[in-house]
């Protein structure tokens, strides 16, 4: 009877697990099918935890690559950044005397912008720029240079440019020039400047910028001292208002330099220079030979009223009246010096 009891029992615990499986195995099913199913709740802020991880993993990449991108682009930029320019040198002592006046007074007033001051001897216009990256683009670019210098006579048509250099004015406070003068000869050297530009272009060298080119004279600029720009960071234009109008002079359109922003300056201060152009050299030959030709005909005048005054006959007369008077009067005097009481003269 124990026995039976016994067998009893463990049918019934048998029957009880079979049900509560049979139960867990319908809630299970159940559970499958919500959308949190497979989220522990315990583990809920570990899973949160490594989602944040792994969006900060994200952005670690994305800001390396951001500042791979970065340094490319700036990588880049500093590649395609000019370095090389077409200078018009100033040479007149007058605009450089002015200039020069102008720079002393801005420094007695503040001192610190001493460093800002363009030294006289690279004052100059630049006409163009570009970026050459090789010795060969260099070669490339000379050879476009002295190309130009027929296109530059052509427009010029043997005609002086002279440019006129009047009044101050400043880009953002932060660079300060002198202003040419707006007028035909302002527009003849941007009409050169748009010449040499397609020229350049055609030979494969990129220059010039998408700004609208507006020539002028810098005299002072505060990105020459990178220590200075966290002292001054914008230029007080009262500095300069005496000579808001003034005129510096003017400069003739002599001579056009392809210079280095980068290389060694001449010990005069001006850029290295690869390569120069005279311009209007065979007119300047022609002013000679127009002078000379001049004096010429004026000498050839004088030769003419000669030769009609001998061809008259009263004057040919009165020459060879004053010969032959001159003679006989001469033969005369000799005879009156002779000495009649030498011994060796015989009668």
């Amino acid at each position: 009877m124990q026995k039976i009891q016994v067998i009893e029992k463990k049918k019934k615990k048998m029957k009880q697990k079979r049900k509560t499986h049979a139960a867990l195995k319908s809630i299970d099913s159940l559970m499958v099918d919500m959308p949190f199913a497979n989220t522990d709740i315990g583990d809920d802020s570990v899973i949160t935890s490594a989602s944040e991880k792994n969006i900060k993993k994200k952005r670690k990449r994305n800001t390396g690559r951001e500042k791979e991108d970065s340094k490319t682009m700036k990588k880049n930029k500093k590649q395609s950044q000019p370095n090389y320019f077409i200078s018009l040198p100033i040479t007149n002592p007058k605009i450089i005397g002015g200039i020069q006046a102008l720079q002393d007074i801005i420094v007695q007033k503040d001192h610190r912008l001493s460093k800002a001051m363009v030294r006289y001897g690279s004052l100059h216009i630049t006409l163009l720029v570009m970026h050459l990256s090789t010795e060969e683009e260099v070669g490339i670019a000379v050879g476009a240079f002295l190309e130009s210098k027929d296109s530059i006579e052509e427009l010029l048509q043997g005609k002086q440019l002279d440019l006129s250099f009047q009044g101050i004015d400043d880009f953002k406070n932060e660079v300060g020039f002198v202003k040419l003068a707006e007028g035909d000869c302002t527009a003849m050297l941007m009409e050169i400047s748009e010449t040499m530009k397609k020229i350049f272009q055609e030979k494969g060298i990129l220059a010039g910028e998408n700004r609208a080119f507006k020539p002028h004279l810098t005299f002072m600029k505060l990105s020459k001292s990178p220590d200075l720009r966290k002292q001054v960071k914008k230029i007080d234009p009262n500095l300069y208002k005496n000579f808001k109008s003034h005129y510096f002079g003017n400069e003739t359109l002599h001579r056009l330099d392809l210079c280095s922003m980068l290389k060694k300056k001449q010990p005069n201060g001006y850029y290295h220079c690869e390569s120069s152009i005279t311009v209007r050299k065979n007119h300047e030959a022609d002013l000679i030979k127009e002078a000379l030709h001049r004096e010429s005909l004026s000498l050839l005048s004088k030769l003419n009223q000669i030769k009609e005054l001998l061809s008259s006959p009263e004057t040919r007369m009165k020459i060879y009246r004053e010969l032959f008077e001159d003679s006989h009067n001469s033969n005369r005097n000799q005879e009156s010096h002779i000495d009649f009481g030498s011994p060796n003269m015989q009668w």
